[in-house]
């Protein structure tokens, strides 16, 4: 089975870069996952902080 490859810390700063501004297309490649990965973490983890994620999961 596979692990996962990025924590929820890790999924919340690159959501933070997007709300940020950074074009989607930047961080697919610089974080190396595709564009829908990212828009799926928006809509999962959108809005939430790190003590939310804790209690999601």
């Amino acid at each position: 089975m596979k692990r996962k490859r990025y924590t929820e810390q890790q999924l919340l700063e690159i959501l933070g870069q997007l709300a940020a501004g950074t074009p989607i297309g930047d961080l697919s490649r610089l974080h190396r996952v595709a564009m829908t990965m990212i828009y799926r973490w928006k809509a999962k983890y959108g809005g939430m902080t790190e003590d939310e994620t804790r209690k999601f999961r």
